[in-house]
């Protein structure tokens, strides 16, 4: 299991599965092959679950953004 933590505050997200961390991967924008952070907004989190994101990994990133518009 992977574990998720928001940078700007170490808080925990939530666990996520390898074949989440490789969708996340797959579809968000990435500046190196070894990057391990995401921003997300709220348009982005559409696009997630548009192209097919599970309804745990949505969930997850859903309760991180809170009230915020991004996380």
């Amino acid at each position: 299991m992977i574990t998720l933590k928001d940078k700007s505050n170490n808080r925990w997200l939530g666990q996520i599965s390898y074949a989440q961390l490789k969708f996340l991967n797959d579809e968000l924008v990435t500046e190196h092959k070894d990057d391990q952070d995401y921003w997300v907004n709220r348009d982005a989190l559409d696009m997630l679950k548009a192209r097919g994101a599970d309804v745990h990994l949505a969930t997850i990133i859903e309760k991180a953004m809170g009230d915020k518009d991004e996380v």
